[in-house]
């Protein structure tokens, strides 16, 4: 629970730390596969570049939306105070938005067969958020609710929650949960033929789980949000009824292309 950690001389920031194991991860594990289901590991680069250039783009871009009435837009071009804003502060769900859209931007330039990936590799995506989630544990950001049953936790004066406060572990109870979701979406590339199936249970999975617990948060600033709900939660309540619009017409539209 430490912003940073100490090996030797070097000083790590932890969140960044958790950041590069689950990536490191994620691709080990599709070089393994992808040697099985004979896919160019290369083609999986190209697209994890563009990814990673809309995820944190989309991810600050939300961020300071949520955050704009709390930034001081009359010091925005100050080299420190910009630099402190571009460093801290993201939004997964814009970096999903942001990811996802430049995973099939670069599909379309570099005539990759994105379909496949998302079928296979649609699993590493909660896996590589698992160990964000870990990562914003040790940092103390996305912190929970007060709470004093089991599993509570106390941070640290140097940590980005709230100190000598027992807290619920919400970062860590979202990062089983990623991890599980990765394992069902693993299962699921086996038995399911349709990419969009795969992703569209990814975004139905997650979306009801990120409602869920955005209840356990208590970060509101950083959250953001209007009425009864958190921006995520509004997002996620868009994305469900958004699949629930759309996935039945493609459904039939791939069933018709079946046929002929």
């Amino acid at each position: 629970m430490h912003l940073y950690i100490q090996i030797g001389e070097l000083q790590l920031p932890s969140y960044s730390l958790m950041i590069v194991l689950g990536l490191l991860t994620g691709n080990f594990l599709v070089w393994i596969l992808g040697k099985r289901y004979k896919m160019m590991f290369e083609d999986f680069l190209i697209l994890e570049a563009y990814t990673c250039l809309g995820a944190l783009g989309g991810s600050k871009g939300l961020y300071l939306f949520v955050m704009r009435d709390h930034i001081q837009w009359d010091r925005f071009f100050e080299p420190e105070y910009f630099s402190s804003l571009m460093l801290g502060g993201f939004v997964f769900y814009g970096g999903l938005i942001g990811g996802v859209l430049c995973f099939f931007l670069a599909g379309k330039i570099h005539r990759i067969d994105t379909g496949a990936f998302i079928r296979r590799f649609m699993f590493v995506v909660p896996l590589i958020h698992g160990f964000g989630r870990i990562g914003c544990f040790m940092a103390g950001c996305c912190y929970g609710r007060p709470y004093n049953g089991p599993g509570a936790v106390i941070f640290p004066e140097n940590s980005m929650a709230p100190a000598g406060i027992s807290l619920f572990p919400v970062q860590l109870a979202e990062a089983v949960c990623l991890f599980a979701l990765a394992g069902i979406l693993y299962l699921a590339s086996l038995k399911i033929k349709s990419p969009l199936a795969v992703m569209a249970l990814y975004f139905a999975l997650y979306a009801v789980l990120r409602f869920v617990l955005e209840y356990f948060r208590y970060d509101d600033a950083e959250r953001g949000g209007f009425w009864l709900f958190s921006t995520s939660q509004w997002i996620s309540i868009g994305i469900v009824a958004a699949l629930a619009l759309t996935v039945p017409l493609l459904v039939r539209r791939e069933k018709r292309s079946v046929r002929l």
